[in-house]
């Protein structure tokens, strides 16, 4: 036990860093076989643990991590051609938010996320379904800044990403994948030149991302066992109930 607190912060119970690890298993084959959910989730619970002031580094390399397994499991149904104009935008996004201090009520934020991601999900928006490659790299740079604030933007990379997928859910898992880790890279990247003191958190990281990486072994043979019907029913109920969560935290922000 004393082993263990050793490579622990300090301040945080053994107990719950074995909770966080176990969860990242079960975050992360959410993810790999749904494409969405696992992020939020996870940030959800380590909001309950994790000092706000590395709550956002610490879930951006952990996420970081359980998204370069996925990708990397995943690597025969990734589509550059769709991810490579995301991470461009992701790169721009990333630089801007590195200098422009962007002082938006983080409550405003979610409810904004939350908002659009409803619509997108569930409402005939004009030339959505005509997003180009072009249109995608500008929105990843609002998505990159986006995601320096509040953390979990995986909702609203899954909608853009799947107005290029319609009929292909393992090419949508695993281009998103892709993206993700350009975006949490980046974060981290920006966070570490800032002076966040990665060190001290980086043993539970890696036991997380490791134990993240079963949870998607699992949850990518789920994923080829499972219809395209079915994937993209669960899919539409996952980002809805992520999108009306992100609606409530933002509500009783402001409240």
């Amino acid at each position: 036990m004393d082993a263990l607190v050793s490579l622990l912060p300090q301040g945080l119970d053994p107990l719950i860093g074995v909770v966080l690890i176990v969860a990242s298993a079960f975050t992360s084959a959410l993810t790999a076989a749904f494409g969405v959910g696992g992020g939020i989730a996870m940030l959800t619970l380590m909001g309950l643990f994790v000092p706000v002031s590395a709550l956002i580094p610490v879930h951006g390399a952990v996420q970081l991590g359980s998204n370069t397994g996925r990708a990397w499991h995943q690597r025969a149904n990734v589509r550059m051609d769709v991810a490579a104009p995301f991470i461009a935008g992701s790169v721009v996004g990333a630089i801007i938010g590195a200098f422009v201090v962007i002082q938006l009520p983080d409550a405003l934020l979610k409810l904004v996320l939350g908002a659009f991601v409803i619509a997108i999900t569930w409402a005939k928006i004009p030339g959505i379904d005509k997003l180009t490659r072009t249109g995608l790299a500008i929105g990843s740079v609002i998505v990159a800044l986006v995601g320096m604030l509040v953390g979990a933007t995986g909702p609203l990379v899954s909608v853009l990403f799947a107005q290029f997928f319609a009929n292909d859910r393992k090419a949508l898992v695993a281009t998103h994948a892709a993206g993700m880790v350009a975006q949490h890279g980046l974060k981290i990247i920006v966070f570490g030149l800032a002076g966040f003191a990665f060190w001290d958190w980086l043993p539970l990281i890696g036991a997380m991302i490791v134990s993240g990486y079963l949870g998607t072994v699992y949850g990518t043979k789920l994923l080829e066992r499972m219809p395209e019907e079915s994937f993209r029913k669960w899919f539409k109920i996952a980002i809805t109930v992520l999108a009306l969560d992100l609606l409530r935290r933002g509500l009783m922000g402001l409240a």
